[in-house]
């Protein structure tokens, strides 16, 4: 409500007919890529719902026809929640990986931005084969934007560039603050108000009764607002019953191997998430599994759970947003669009996971080259300069046993060692179940036996064994095991 609020203000301060004066073209086909792309940047900024409820209010203005707006409204979705999955502020699911460091920020952009590129593109390629001719302008446009020939072109300025501000504002007082975000929007709404109370403090009762802020809240789409209300109520009921970590809980029992397996179950939550909310879902997923930042199954899911709610207009919160603003009917979307959505997020799977393969093929080579100086000073470095883990899991007891490995020494005693942390961690819970930590400390001196790519050092009273590329191994009377380089 905050967000329709801050938009139907800005629209009534001509903010957005600076915007549509520049949009020149009818044809149907450049309007759309015009709009899409316009659509999926500022979801990345913005969020999914925000970006939609602002993108519908720029095509009443531009598109007459309602079937015609339809399909506008209908892309303006899966743009939003294209451009919502490359962003780590731009949709919920994407936040939450991001706050809970399943993801980090940078990275997350990199990884996603093609595949979400492309779940847009294609279907914008299928429905410029689809449409046809020219769009006609609102008949009652004149009626619609007579507010704005009323105000100052500054004004007009002024509102636009404090409203969208206000909004892109929101995810980061989230961030910041870890206050609820509807506070912030309200916190926007309010400067809007006030600066609009001082703007036209010298204007006749009858002009500041137009741009009042009770004359605005009237003008808002409440059954739209009570419509999600009722969508989201339904979803959480599923949640409260626990029907949907059943069923995120269920998917882990599918038989393949790594990675396909994980692959496959970050699109099945997508092409659910069509269905019920992604938020439960993509929740009960991150209790389930603990692997590291920035792990491909992180951010996999990130751009299935984003885009896979375009694939039916109930699937996402633009979607239900358009849905009641528009009144798009569900059978129509579900005829003309979802077919469309769903071939745009198969492309951006097969995409990342091309990339991916890609990447990894290209990291492999590189690290077979020499990562680490085969000399003495520069093994010794190596170990020092970074951290080393073992993990070992029990999938009937649901436990994980990890072990973090930092060797160090102080030269000046010749003490070397290691300081070890334990974990043993409830993976059913998500909680920490058993923690120790200790330094195993010796005096002696380093000894190295070097044979062209491989190394063996007497580390304290550990053996271990390094080659070129960076793999390091603890040997003892029973094998060897690697420990994995963070």
């Amino acid at each position: 409500m905050g967000a329709m609020t801050i938009v139907e203000l800005v629209d009534n301060q001509g903010g957005f007919k600076i915007i549509t004066d520049r949009i020149k073209t009818t044809k149907k086909v450049k309007l759309l890529w015009i709009l899409s792309i316009l659509t999926f940047f500022m979801s990345a900024v913005l969020d999914n719902l925000t970006t939609s409820i602002v993108m519908v209010a720029l095509l009443r203005k531009l598109i007459g026809d309602k079937k015609d707006r339809w399909f506008y409204a209908s892309m303006v979705i899966v743009a939003a929640n294209a451009g919502g999955a490359w962003s780590p502020i731009g949709d919920v699911t994407t936040i939450m990986l991001w706050i809970a460091g399943k993801v980090s920020s940078l990275n997350i952009i990199e990884m996603t931005f093609l595949s979400s590129a492309v779940s847009l593109i294609v279907p914008l390629i299928i429905l410029s084969f689809i449409l046809k001719g020219e769009i006609e302008r609102p008949e009652n446009e004149e009626v619609q934007l007579e507010a704005s020939f009323e105000t100052a072109p500054w004004q007009s300025t002024l509102f636009l560039i404090i409203g969208v501000g206000a909004l892109v504002c929101v995810p980061v007082f989230k961030t910041l603050t870890h206050l609820p975000p509807y506070i912030g929007m309200l916190g926007g709404l309010s400067i809007l108000w006030i600066l609009s109370e001082i703007v036209h403090r010298h204007d006749e009762e009858d002009v500041k009764a137009k741009y009042a802020i009770s004359s605005v809240i009237s003008r808002i789409d409440m059954p739209s607002i009570l419509f999600f209300l009722g969508i989201l109520l339904a979803v959480n009921a599923l949640q409260s019953i626990g029907h949907l970590s059943l069923l995120a809980n269920q998917l882990d029992t599918i038989p393949l191997q790594e990675p396909g397996k994980y692959y496959t179950i970050s699109a099945i939550i997508g092409v659910l998430s069509s269905i019920v909310d992604n938020v439960p879902l993509v929740a009960a997923t991150m209790g389930m599994y603990t692997f590291p930042m920035d792990h491909y199954f992180w951010e996999f899911m990130a751009y299935c759970a984003g885009t896979g709610g375009s694939l039916l207009i109930i699937g996402s919160a633009a979607g239900v947003a358009v849905m009641g603003m528009e009144k798009i009917d569900f059978i129509w979307y579900l005829k003309h669009i979802s077919w469309i959505a769903l071939v745009g997020y198969l492309a951006g799977c097969g995409t990342f996971i091309c990339e991916k393969s890609i990447r990894s093929h290209f990291s492999d080579e590189s690290q077979n080259q020499a990562t680490v100086e085969m000399t003495e000073e520069g093994i010794a470095q190596y170990l020092e300069n970074n951290t080393f883990y073992i993990t070992q899991s029990s999938l009937e007891d649901g436990l994980m046993d990890s072990i973090r490995m930092n060797f160090i020494q102080y030269a000046d005693n010749d003490m070397y060692g290691i300081h070890a942390k334990s974990y043993v961690t409830d993976l059913k819970k998500d909680t920490i179940y058993y923690f120790q930590q200790q330094s195993m400390l010796s005096k002696s001196t380093l000894e190295f036996h070097i044979e062209d790519t491989v190394g063996y050092v007497i580390y304290g009273d550990q053996q271990l064994g390094i080659t070129q590329s960076g793999k390091l191994y603890l040997i003892s009377q029973n094998g060897s095991v690697e420990l994995i380089k963070e």
